[in-house]
This record gives structure tokens, C-alpha cells and sequence, in this order.
């Protein structure tokens, strides 16, 4: 298969998958000849994917979430009005999906959670088949199970869910535990996917804090309890843009820029992990055998953190509360069950796209049966 990868560009999580997938891919005979990656002004693609990356790489500009004021959670209204006075940017970015798809070269499309891909699929109904990945496709699957929260937060991010899979023949959603298909959502549950890099880590007990925020605004709430118990070595990595490689505040405490090498490596000698919930980093805390403490930054990130912790893997905080982390990492015990099933990835993803590749995408009929 000639492959094409349409990527939301936001947080860490969808690039290491489409690297994975792209290792996943070539190691399978077939060819991945692009990668196309959504863009905003306030992040950076890092380094760490466009090194890895063998195919050509490719930017658009796409939709994003803007923090608050405090650049923590996410503000919907923000985030509404800061997209729709950028549509016309994103018209041109959709003609370009539409072109690029058509080109003749591309057997299939995976779409990793871009918005975008959805709008160009429904408007101008590619002959492509696209198959839609993330774990954000088991907010679809009728098994399961939403943490308390705003009816309305739920059904626009279920909503916009479906919106980036129109006309998708399979959505592949990633799971924390193996759950059974949903036929009519057509959903697959499938393995994270994880790079190589991970499983090839031997991880320690260090005595330092790990730590990953999608929003730097969350560095002033570290910096407070760092004043409390200064004897804690901290190491957190963020997406600052402009910040150099390290921000060293004192002796133990250091902000470092996102890149996937250090990253993993001080993952795996950390004597806890603390984050803002996203999925991959979750994932391969878990993979690990870490104890974790998840602060949501969005609607998004409070489902996986419930669902993590419904696993076992750790706590949720509303804050960077690390007194909290290090009570818990003193009793935890890691998932039995989660390695292996991680491990399957490539002989449940592989399959699926090599029969995908062969369907026609699905439409909808209508605008009244889109959202089914």
C-alpha cells in the first residue's frame, strides 16, 4: 500500500503514534509517502517528529484549542471565536487536502484525529478509502463509561469526534484494555501504539518527579508547591515556545523542551509521573510500570484520566498537587495485563488497514444522518 498520513498537530500523542504507525507500516513491505500535520501559531512541531518522520512532512493550517488567560485548561469560547475568524485559512487548507488525496499516488488515508479530514472527506468525497485512529473513537463505542461532567462538554466533544471520521470505512480507536467491537459506530479496539523506543527502556525507581504539561500556564502551580518542598527533585517537560532546551529554575528543579529521546528516558528512571492527562504519555507511563497523577487540561483529558484511573494507573488532581502523587506512587502496584495487550499492537492495527485498503469510504446520505 502507498499510505498518507493526515496528523492534528496538538500535544505530543498523535505524532509518536504516526511514527509508530510509519515504523508499524514499512516493517509490513508498504510505504507511507507523506505526512501531513495541522499547525497552529501558538505550538511547535517538535524536533523529535520531523527527525523520525522518513516521509516527506508537510504543514496546514488547522483548528486548535486555545488556553485560558492563565494557559491552563482549554476555553471553548476562546477556541470558537479564535477558529472562526481563521476560516478562510482553513478553506484553503481543506482544497489542499482535497488535491493532495486525489493526486492518484495514495492507496489509503490514515487520519490521526484532524478535523480537517473529516471536512474535506464530506465535502468533496474522495475515492480514497480513510481509516480514522485515536483513542478519542471509544467516546463513540456504546461500552463506554464518561466521567461526571457537563452534558454539553460531552456531546460537543462526541460531536466533534465524528466530525474529524466522516467518511471513514473504520474508526480504530486505542484503548487502555481490550473491549469488543462496536459494528454500528464501526469501531475497532485496538492496542496504544507505542514506539519501540519504549519497550526497549529498563525502567528504575529514581527519586525525582516526571512531569508533562500540554499548557505551560500549569508551570506557575509547580513552581509554588517547589517552594514548599524545595527537597524534591523536579524534571517537567513542556512545549514553551521560545524556551530553550532546559529552564533550569534552581538545583532540583528544570523545565526542558518536548523531545521523545529525553523524554522516555527520564520516564523510565523517575520515581513518579505527573501530567495533564494525554493519552500516549499515559500509556507509556503505564507501559512502565509508573504511578501517575493526571490534571485534565480539557473535556478530552478528563475522559482518559477517568478511564485510566478505572485501570488502576493513578489519581486525578485539579491541580499540581505532587504531595498527592507521592502518597500514592508509596502503595501502587502496576497493571498486569496492560503490557501484553500493548505489545499485540501491530497484528490487530496492520490487519485492519490492509482490509480497509481494499473498501470504498462510507458517506453520509445526508446532513440529518452525518452525525449517526
Amino acid at each position: 500500500m502507498r499510505v498518507l498520513f493526515i496528523v492534528q498537530g496538538e500535544g505530543r500523542g498523535h505524532l509518536t503514534q504516526a511514527l509508530t504507525m510509519e515504523a508499524l507500516l514499512r516493517r509490513e513491505g508498504h510505504e507511507v509517502v507523506g505526512a501531513l500535520v495541522g499547525k497552529s501559531s501558538a505550538r511547535e512541531l517538535p524536533a523529535f517528529f520531523t527527525r523520525g518522520m522518513k516521509a516527506p512532512v508537510s504543514r496546514f493550517d488547522s483548528p486548535n484549542f486555545l488556553p485560558t488567560p492563565a494557559n491552563k485548561r482549554s476555553s471553548l469560547p476562546r477556541s470558537v471565536a479564535y477558529n472562526v475568524l481563521r476560516v478562510a485559512e482553513f478553506a484553503r487548507s481543506v482544497w489542499m487536502l482535497h488535491k493532495r488525496i486525489e493526486a492518484g499516488d495514495v492507496d489509503l488515508v490514515v487520519n490521526f484525529y484532524e478535523l480537517l479530514t473529516g471536512i474535506t472527506y464530506f465535502l468533496f468525497r474522495p475515492a480514497v478509502p480513510q481509516v480514522s485512529i485515536g483513542h478519542q473513537y471509544l467516546f463513540l463505542h456504546r461500552g463506554f463509561n464518561f466521567p461526571r461532567a457537563g452534558r454539553t462538554s460531552l456531546a460537543l466533544l462526541r460531536l466533534f469526534t465524528r466530525m474529524t471520521s466522516l467518511g471513514a470505512t473504520k474508526r480504530l480507536a486505542l484503548s487502555f484494555r481490550p473491549m469488543p467491537a462496536d459494528e454500528a459506530q464501526r469501531i475497532a479496539v485496538v492496542p496504544p501504539l507505542l514506539r519501540r523506543e519504549v519497550a526497549a527502556m529498563k525502567p528504575r525507581r529514581g527519586n525525582y518527579i516526571h512531569g508533562y504539561m500540554v499548557n505551560s500556564g500549569f508551570a506557575r502551580s509547580i513552581e509554588e508547591w517547589h517552594k514548599s518542598h524545595p527537597s524534591v527533585p523536579l524534571r517537567f517537560f513542556w512545549d514553551r515556545k521560545g524556551a530553550g532546551r532546559v529552564t533550569r529554575v534552581d538545583s532540583t528543579l528544570e523545565f526542558h523542551a518536548i523531545d521523545d529521546h529525553d523524554f522516555l528516558c527520564s520516564l523510565a528512571s523517575c520515581r513518579a509521573y505527573a501530567t495533564t492527562a494525554g493519552f500516549e504519555s499515559v500509556c507509556e507511563a503505564m507501559y512502565l510500570g509508573k504511578p501517575i497523577m493526571m490534571v485534565p487540561a480539557h473535556i478530552e483529558q478528563d475522559c482518559n484520566a477517568y478511564d485510566a484511573c478505572r485501570c488502576g494507573a493513578g489519581i486525578v488532581a485539579d491541580d499540581f498537587d505532587l504531595g498527592r502523587l507521592a502518597d500514592f506512587a508509596a502503595t501502587f502496584k502496576p497493571s498486569a495485563g496492560f503490557k501484553a495487550w500493548t505489545d499485540s499492537a501491530a497484528g490487530h492495527i496492520v490487519p485492519s488497514l490492509e482490509k480497509a485498503a481494499e473498501t470504498v469510504p462510507v458517506y453520509p446520505l445526508s446532513i440529518s444522518t452525518m452525525f449517526k
